[in-house]
């Protein structure tokens, strides 16, 4: 099946040129004022600039990661959920080449090139202008295969500073500007560590949606890009129909926990769980109402620590989840799920108690305990993997367990190839049917996950429906009293 739908591609020089208020900001703007069908989508595993480009399109934003995907992989998901919109605008990371070596590798550059995409090249124009031509000239010919189509001029002190930029920059290049966003000294979204607030956790939203919106129709020729964006080119490969996974039985409950708490999930983790037939079911851990009936629950990241005193607070939900455990409920969470599990919270001088299915007390960190992409291998018996499986993630957490854990003497699940996890070189605790740690993963690229989890799900469904009706006692085995690990 031969793809040719429209697409941009907005990347930069460097992180923090301007790309992403450039790209939410060209979102919106398409959308509010041309009436454009966007889909967006966000190079890397980041939560949470997709989430406000999702807010920005008025749809779910998906990731397209070279490092956690198989090119196949990646035009096979490209190509599924491009087909419903009028463009799909995909937002680079970092600078344009920058990878994860010297050749550039899982780079913006390369994922341009497998979707054979225009790429429009946000620049910031801060004390230099002539330059600035001889810096799109250099990424032009460090590799001709890129089709870098245009430049978005950021931070442009003045109409002599842009007079200059602009004539140089065609002139040389051979390419047009086509946006101009001069210099501001406000931002238009909060910012936290490393980038913005998750949208869940914003105040205003639609005001500073509407303000950028509004902003870039003045600076960007909206039209010009959206006829860049059509002159994508056609794309060669067989593409997969994107069919569900195989569904049998009854459908399975997969509780959700999604609120401000929580709210790092890829839209395409959950779709893989719907296509083989879970029926998602989401709750919060916030209202202080007990878990619903389910059969499984994921739990994923987000910022519980700005959460705390109302995490703490919901003692009947914290309750409901630690007697679910205790009773078998497979539950699969990562990082922010794994900080609820534990004991309690040790933010800014005060404990904040738990869910306390771990034995562990988690403390914060003024920097990143664990930064970056990782591969684990499974070393342990689990709910969810076999031993000898590769997982590759991602990790990004400022938290860490304060206990001492020996890696000699603690049985964890996945020994670190590349990354940290929970202890230098480890990640994933486990405790019955429960399985946590420090990693992010995308079905994309493990698709085996879902079908586990759903596994996992039916397989407690069962055992619950075989209770015996007089004793109460599930038909399951016992787990093992002295490290209550689940025998798989």
């Amino acid at each position: 099946m031969e793809f040719n739908r429209p697409r941009l591609i907005v990347a930069a020089l460097r992180g923090g040129a301007g790309k992403t208020v450039v790209s939410l900001g060209l979102a919106a703007a398409w959308k509010r004022y041309l009436g454009l069908r966007i889909i967006p989508f966000n190079k890397g595993p980041d939560y949470i600039d997709a989430g406000w480009l999702s807010v920005a399109a008025g749809h779910c934003c998906y990731n397209l990661d070279p490092f956690l995907m198989s090119p196949e992989e990646i035009a096979q998901s490209f190509a599924r959920r491009s087909g419903c919109g009028d463009v799909s605008l995909i937002e680079g990371n970092r600078g344009l080449y920058d990878g994860v070596d010297a050749n550039g590798s899982y780079s913006t550059a390369e994922l341009a090139k497998l979707l054979r995409s225009p790429v429009v090249l946000v620049l910031d124009a801060t004390k230099v202008t002539r330059t600035a031509a001889a810096l799109v000239l250099g990424c032009q010919h460090l590799d001709p295969d890129v089709k870098i189509a245009a430049v978005i001029l950021n931070q442009v002190a003045g109409k002599r500073h842009e007079k200059v930029l602009r004539e140089s920059i065609e002139q040389c290049c051979g390419i047009p500007v086509l946006g101009v966003v001069p210099r501001e000294d406000r931002n238009f979204f909060p910012e936290r560590h490393l980038g913005l607030v998750p949208p869940q956790e914003a105040e205003d939203v639609s005001e500073a949606l509407a303000l950028v919106a509004s902003r870039m129709k003045d600076c960007l020729d909206l039209e010009s890009l959206w006829r860049l964006a059509g002159t994508a080119d056609s794309l060669g490969l067989p593409f997969a129909s994107g069919e569900p996974g195989e569904s049998s039985g009854v459908s399975v409950r997969i509780g959700i926990v999604r609120d401000s708490a929580f709210q790092f999930y890829y839209p395409e983790n959950l779709e893989a769980l719907e296509d083989r037939g879970a029926v998602l079911v989401e709750v919060s851990s916030l209202g202080n109402a007990p878990l619903p009936p389910v059969d499984a629950l994921y739990i994923g990241g987000g910022f519980p620590e700005t959460h705390v005193e109302r995490l703490s607070a919901s003692s009947v939900f914290r309750e409901s989840v630690r007697s679910a455990v205790e009773a078998g409920l497979p539950v699969y969470a990562e990082c922010g799920g794994l900080m609820f599990l534990c004991r309690s919270i040790l933010h800014k001088g005060r404990t904040y108690p738990m869910a306390g299915v771990f034995p562990f007390d988690i403390v914060l960190g003024p920097k990143p305990q664990g930064h970056g992409y990782t591969i684990m291998e499974c070393v342990a018996e689990n709910p969810f993997f076999g031993k000898g499986t590769i997982i590759r993630g991602h990790e990004f957490h400022y938290s860490r367990i304060a206990e001492r854990l020996d890696p000699e003497a603690y049985p964890f699940v996945f020994k670190m190839r590349k990354g940290h996890g929970v202890v230098a070189g480890w990640d994933g605790i486990c405790y019955k049917n429960v399985l946590a740690g420090y990693s992010h993963i995308h079905a994309i690229g493990n698709g085996w996950w879902a079908d586990a989890v759903v596994a996992a799900a039916r397989e407690h469904q069962r055992n619950r429906n075989g209770m015996c009706a007089d004793s109460g006692v599930a038909t399951t085995k016992a787990v093992p009293e002295s490290h209550g690990y689940l025998s798989v």
